[in-house]
């Protein structure tokens, strides 16, 4: 039937009806509206058909002027469920409880594994975590998306180079890689240490090797430094790898463009929450509804995936924080743009030195104001260690 659904909501019983003029009834029945079907014989004098509950109780009155005797075999649909459903709740209502309990255990974090980290770095990788609220016990909902976890972990600590963190169940798995320590010294091969670049020696500190420079001695690029033969001339010579650091003045030329007007986003401090379930790809709002007030804003969305036992199901809890933001225009002063200028311009040279090497000294020998920006040619004095190693070999006279 096409109508079996709502059959089913209505109810449904099973009438048996035995006697003579079965034909008749029916007749009888059908003329008096009341719907019936699946009528079946059994026997001349017994039929079975199925009709509604609410035609059921009319039907008496029709059996007893007839010579038919009726009863009723079986009752279904929904109403019949539900009161078998009462007349169990308290099954149904431990039943609901016990998956619930099993659901809500399945999506509570209950270990946290770290591996390739030493003792101390994983005591503040936990510290840490802790401080996100990643720790046993707490519900997988409230705390970070394993992205949002990593990129806090390599932010915070300085001793990571890198970490994973995936979520298996209802573990949390990190591998840690640290930052490498610094290597112990190799046996190196004969060598001397010549100059890098031009320079104006100011210091120098030589463990091994014979020095051929000294202090305010001025060297180009690639002249002798220190010497890796010992002995005198025309004697037997020793060839060893010359070791030491020679600190030079050199000096840098940087030209850099700043606006005087500059443009950037910053947040208000107002937002909102929106949360919702995320079904395959049918995403269910659960609470905040309709488009965010802000004119413009940033969504950082969070999902969840949610878990019954060992299983991944097919939801996601879906967390999305909107933060308001309006565009700030910012106008320098021709002697604050110049400062952030000079700035902007350490910066870019303290990319291409070394951590150790130091500016002692700049100088603007140029300056401009045009198309709304200040341009300046700046020099800059390092202290930068300019000694490199050059390998030698036993044939050298030196």
């Amino acid at each position: 039937m096409k109508n079996q659904w709502i059959e089913f909501l209505y109810g449904r019983v099973t009438v048996k009806v035995s006697g003579k003029g079965l034909e008749r009834f029916l007749n009888v029945l059908t003329r008096n509206g009341l719907h019936i079907w699946n009528v079946k014989r059994h026997g001349t004098e017994t039929i079975t058909f199925k009709m509604r509950v609410k035609d059921a109780l009319k039907i008496r009155q029709y059996a007893r002027i007839s010579d038919c005797k009726i009863s009723f075999l079986r009752r279904s649909g929904a109403p019949f469920l539900l009161r078998r459903l009462l007349k169990n709740s308290g099954f149904m209502l431990g039943a609901a409880a016990f998956l619930f309990i099993i659901f809500f255990l399945s999506n509570v974090i209950w270990g946290i594994e770290i591996k390739g980290a030493k003792p101390a770095t994983e005591y503040q990788i936990r510290k840490e975590l802790d401080k996100m609220g990643v720790k046993i016990g707490k519900v997988q909902f409230f705390v970070d998306n394993v992205e949002g976890i990593q990129r806090r972990l390599t932010d915070n600590i300085g001793a990571l180079t890198w970490v994973g963190v995936e979520l298996k169940g209802t573990t949390y798995h990190l591998q840690v890689v640290e930052k490498n320590e610094p290597k112990k010294p190799e046996k190196l091969a004969p060598q001397n240490l010549i100059a890098k670049k031009k320079a104006i020696i100011f210091k120098r500190f030589v463990e091994t090797g014979q020095p051929v420079v000294d202090i305010n001695d001025h060297v180009e690029k690639g002249q002798l430094l220190v010497s890796g033969v010992y002995g005198q001339e025309g004697g037997p010579s020793e060839l060893v790898a010359a070791k030491g650091e020679i600190w030079g003045e050199t000096w840098y030329k940087s030209d850099v463009k700043l606006p005087l007007v500059t443009h950037f986003n910053v947040f208000t401090g107002k937002e909102e929450e929106k949360h919702s379930l995320l079904l395959w790809n049918v995403e269910i709002p659960i609470w905040g509804f309709g488009k965010p007030e802000f004119k413009k804003y940033e969504t950082e969305k969070n999902v969840h995936k949610i878990h019954f036992l060992k299983w991944e199901l097919p939801i996601s809890y879906i967390n999305k924080t909107i933060r308001e933001r309006e565009e700030i225009q910012r106008t320098y002063s021709e002697k604050e743009a110049e400062q952030n200028a000079l700035e902007l311009a350490k910066k870019e040279i303290k990319s291409k030195l070394d951590e150790d090497a130091m500016i002692i000294d700049e100088k603007i020998l140029h300056k401009q104001y045009k198309n709304g920006k200040v341009i300046l040619a700046i020099h800059f004095k390092i202290i930068e260690n300019i000694a490199v190693g050059q390998p030698i070999s036993k044939e050298t006279p030196e």
